[in-house]
């Protein structure tokens, strides 16, 4: 059974919304300039409106002025997050998992030993298939995937993207925006049924526990373990 997501209390909210502000503060230098004025702006037009209309502008204005700051904090730290990401084996796997709504996602259903890899999702646009990696070694392993999948997904559509900044590549900071715009090809009934073929083509056998059978065991095994 799924477990139930755990409640966050408000200082916790707090800590998270602190690590966050710290975090792009590294990353961009722009943040806090961006910041203070979202601070001191509305909060100049809640003195004036305070001093010609009177104090009822003031719980107004102080609303206006967090609602600027999380605005900015929104939108700088999601563009940090991805100039972070950048060049970050597994990224858009990560990325995938953090969005909202309905995405299956299974990184790294294929990979190599030079951390090129194929992320697997799966979600109302169909199949997606997000490679990583050097852009000739995942094309193949990319090829590989498609055949693998074409047997089991039937009609369903599949997509597939190399992650990247040369022509023809897709940059992981257009990642979610790319994904969001697809048509949704499939119901949610559709998704589940998918999801629970791709998961039985893609697990991989367990050993059975204890003693092999000895009706399992190949011809002379036993004599050339006694002969060691």
């Amino acid at each position: 059974m799924a477990k139930p997501q755990e409640k966050v209390s408000f200082g916790q909210r707090l800590k998270q919304i602190g690590m966050v502000f710290q975090f792009t503060a590294k990353q961009d230098r722009w943040f806090a300039p961006l910041v203070a004025a979202a601070v001191l702006i509305p909060l100049a037009l809640t003195v004036v409106a305070v001093i010609l209309w009177g104090w009822i502008w003031l719980p107004l204005g102080i609303l206006f002025t967090l609602l600027a700051v999380l605005i900015v904090l929104n939108l700088r730290s999601n563009a940090a997050m991805m100039n972070a990401a950048e060049g970050q084996p597994g990224a858009a796997a990560q990325i995938m998992e953090n969005m909202r709504g309905d995405w299956r996602v299974t990184p790294a259903v294929s990979s190599t030993t030079q951390m090129d890899m194929v992320h697997l999702v799966i979600g109302r646009p169909g199949v997606i298939l997000l490679a990583e990696g050097n852009p000739q070694r995942v094309r193949g392993l990319l090829g590989q995937e498609k055949r693998r999948l074409s047997k089991v997904i039937g009609s369903a559509p599949l997509h597939d993207y190399v992650i990247g900044q040369e022509e023809g590549e897709l940059p992981i900071r257009k990642l979610r925006t790319t994904l969001l715009r697809l048509p949704r090809a499939l119901s949610g009934k559709d998704v589940n049924s998918l999801d629970k073929r791709l998961k039985a083509l893609t697990a991989r056998p367990q050993m059975p526990k204890g003693a092999i059978p000895k009706n399992m065991r190949p011809p002379g095994a036993f004599r050339q373990s006694r002969g060691r």
